[in-house]
């Protein structure tokens, strides 16, 4: 835990409009003051973000949505009483709010944490913290205090250190804005503990559904390294003629997928717990990127609701290697579907 000195200076920063790295149970955060449109802007600045793609505010406290947002409805109150503190935003009507925190749109995304870091820095500073994660944009999450320094060697004077993130993934998001519940980017709140809550059916997003929020890009979470991701069934000799000549990682669930195929000096064992494997799943792919591999495979996760959030951030990791595959004759391997 930062001492009370470090976190004072964390408070400070952020009402200086400067920046400050926190932890979350998801992931580590990119805070400024979200009243303050210059700090905010910094922000994106800092992450290469698109000025367009809104940013998530962080609370202390359920009450605090009060003027962020504006008919907020009932079940956002049912909501919170069940998931707050913890790893789910809410998407309701924007209140007062700068355009720089919801890119424009008459919309915003709230949520309260639960890492106790977050949380004091919250109390003290006594407002709402815009906070993106803690990475160039478009990149692998940081779950760790050193990824956040890997990603910003510069630029970047506060790094609070909470240790490892408890989830590891980013948090679920649901849209209230319309009639019917929309659930917008999975996470480890699933979808059916959300409808236990609330009585009624989560919908997934339709056509006429153009809110924008953080982490709907088809490419994200993404490695340097490309990323696959393949059933255990997949050809073996045609894997070993696509995959001849490089070097590959393998990230499994046992020893057994793809051995005849394919000869790799790196295999990572994954758990078979959603839970425990979205923890690591970006610490594994940020330490493999590290040790400059040609190619990621990753064995597809089981499809049941816990793995929906896991399958999520592999397809949209995997999204941009899936030109590896255009030139080869056999058929497309069993893609990741959220």
């Amino acid at each position: 835990m930062p001492s009370f000195d470090e976190m004072q200076r964390a408070v400070d920063q952020l009402r200086a409009g400067g920046i400050v790295a926190f932890p979350t149970e998801t992931v580590y955060g990119l805070g400024a003051d979200a009243r303050q449109p210059k700090a905010i802007k910094a922000i994106f600045k800092l992450k290469g973000r698109p000025l367009d793609h809104p940013l998530i505010v962080h609370l202390g406290e359920t009450t605090d949505i009060r003027g962020w947002a504006r008919d907020i409805p009932e079940i956002a109150y049912d909501l919170a009483d069940a998931f707050w503190p913890g790893p789910m935003t809410l998407i309701l009507a924007r209140g007062e709010a700068p355009d720089e925190v919801t890119g424009g749109q008459d919309s915003i995304g709230l949520r309260v944490p639960s890492h106790p870091v977050a949380r004091e820095l919250l109390q003290a500073f006594g407002s709402g913290i815009a906070a993106p994660s803690a990475n160039r944009f478009g990149r692998v999450s940081p779950t760790r205090p050193e990824h956040v320094k890997t990603e910003f060697p510069k630029g970047l004077e506060i790094i609070l250190d909470g240790g490892s993130c408890e989830v590891g993934l980013e948090s679920t998001i649901i849209s209230l804005l319309e009639e019917e519940p929309i659930l917008l980017r999975p996470g480890a709140i699933t979808r059916q503990q959300l409808e236990r809550v609330t009585g009624r059916g989560i919908q997934a997003p339709n056509q006429n559904h153009h809110v924008r929020a953080s982490g709907l890009l088809a490419s994200h979470y993404a490695p340097d390294t490309a990323v696959l991701v393949f059933d255990q069934e997949a050809p073996g000799e045609r894997l070993k003629a696509l995959f001849d000549g490089r070097r590959i990682a393998l990230m499994c669930f046992d020893d057994a997928f793809l051995k005849t195929a394919i000869e790799t000096p790196a295999r990572v064992r994954m758990p078979r717990d959603a839970a425990a494997y979205g923890q690591i799943l970006y610490s594994t792919l940020r330490a493999l990127d590290s040790e400059a591999y040609d190619l990621i495979l990753v064995e597809k996760p089981p499809e049941t609701e816990a793995w929906q959030a896991i399958h999520d951030r592999l397809q949209k990791a995997s999204h941009d290697s899936q030109h590896l595959l255009a030139s080869t004759s056999f058929e497309t391997p069993h893609s990741i579907r959220s």
